[in-house]
């Protein structure tokens, strides 16, 4: 059986965000198109489907790298900022748009949250799981054509 760490990421999160897209609960906000997605960025995301990118990227994560908290992600989606002729800082990323998505994942039954070993943070549920190893599935059928 195929699962997510047999199919290339990018193919994987596109295939994924055509599936979240048929989903009516899981939808970019009005604000969503004037923030940026963090301090290191100097201009809000040009994609239209920004909102669903993100949300395929944010499961594909918890699946490959297991429970994680919005500071986890944070760090994830942050970078480096040009501050001129001051040396370059990395900066996390804006959390309102992760914990957004990870609300409308959680209200869909996607995400859980969890207290392991003390530590707090977010966890696929198995309908997840099956969803996004039935997506790597299609999308490795794809690629054998």
């Amino acid at each position: 059986m195929v699962n997510v760490y047999d199919v290339e990421p990018e193919k994987l999160i596109n295939g994924l965000k055509e599936e979240l897209k048929k989903n009516p609960s899981i939808k970019p906000e009005d604000w969503s198109r004037f923030v940026k997605t963090g301090m290191s960025k100097e201009m809000p995301p040009i994609q239209e489907d920004f909102w669903y990118i993100r949300a395929a990227s944010i499961l594909r994560s918890l699946y490959v790298h297991g429970p994680k908290g919005v500071q986890r992600l944070r760090t994830k989606y942050g970078g480096r900022k040009n501050r001129g002729v001051v040396q370059e800082k990395v900066f996390k990323g804006g959390g309102k748009i992760i914990r957004t998505i990870l609300q409308q994942l959680e209200k869909e039954g996607m995400v859980e949250h969890i207290m392991k070993n003390g530590k707090k943070g977010r966890q696929l549920t198995p309908k997840a799981v099956k969803l996004l190893d039935n997506t790597a599935y299609k999308v490795s059928k794809v690629d054998k054509k």
